[in-house]
């Protein structure tokens, strides 16, 4: 029995909801094996984050070295990194193990509004890692920081997802969460075309960790053997029924429900 295999390097969330969190459950939930490199450590929950404690830049190297060292991923996700050191050591890294499907989540600031990436770093993400992207995920106000611009009206994202892809990433996914309107629909360009996916937009406090999520379920299906239009496609499957099934946890943003598909509900 072969399964396939995903490595996160991001950032740990305590209460359970985001960062590699998320990411081990929804490798977990869709069938893959999952393994973390930790890029730092955050004091959070679902109401604040009220701490981060980053790790070395060389102790991130030799945590992905030593994992490299036993086992390939199929797939990579990046999520939280904190600083252009980090940064610059991953895409390093990156470049040196010729990452396979590499999933780069531009996380910046956490559901709190609390910032996951210095202000400092933004500049390293653009230049160093974007370019290695096989799948880049920004929300809107991510997009608009990697552009040092608004961003503003169907016509204008698509251009927003032209100039990413332009900064070398292959595919450029640009979430549709920070919209308005009843339906949240993520438009991809993978060079050539465009593509949306739309979902019914879902009431719910239950929001916490759903970048980590989407990214994370995007290098799983990736890592399955899925094209990128499909990976997306399902990831945004997954991520609007854990959306729609999610339950109460903490008295903030509370997480989706990555195991919708394994639970009895009556339970």
């Amino acid at each position: 029995m072969t399964v396939p295999t995903v490595l996160s390097i991001a950032g740990s969330d305590p209460s359970g909801g985001a960062g590699i969190q998320a990411d081990l459950k929804t490798a977990s939930a869709l069938g893959a094996y999952g393994m973390a490199v930790i890029t730092a450590l955050t004091a959070q929950n679902t109401r604040a984050v009220t701490g981060v404690h980053e790790a070395p830049a060389a102790f991130v190297a030799l945590q992905i070295d030593t994992v490299l060292a036993d086992v390939t991923p199929d797939a990579v996700k990046t999520g939280m990194l904190a600083s252009a050191e980090i940064i610059e050591v991953v895409a390093a890294k990156a470049a040196e193990h010729a990452f396979r499907n590499l999933v780069v989540d531009t996380v910046m600031v956490a559901k709190s509004g609390d910032r996951l990436l210095r202000a400092d770093a933004v500049q390293a993400m653009r230049e160093k890692l974007v370019p290695l992207a096989h799948v880049l995920t920004p929300n809107l106000p991510e997009a608009e920081d990697l552009l040092g611009r608004k961003v503003r009206g169907d016509g204008d994202i698509r251009e927003a997802a032209r100039e990413l892809q332009a900064m070398g990433a292959r595919n450029v996914v640009i979430k549709g969460g920070h919209r308005d309107g009843d339906a949240a629909t993520d438009v991809l360009f993978d060079g050539e075309a465009f593509h949306d996916f739309s979902a019914p937009r879902i009431a719910t406090m239950s929001t916490h960790g759903t970048g980590c999520t989407f990214a994370s379920a995007i290098a799983t299906f990736l890592a399955r053997g899925e094209s990128v239009p499909d990976a997306v496609s399902h990831a945004k499957e997954y991520l609007t029924e854990a959306l729609r099934r999610a339950y109460p946890v903490g008295g903030g943003h509370g997480p989706v429900h990555h195991f919708w598909e394994h639970w009895d509900e009556r339970s």
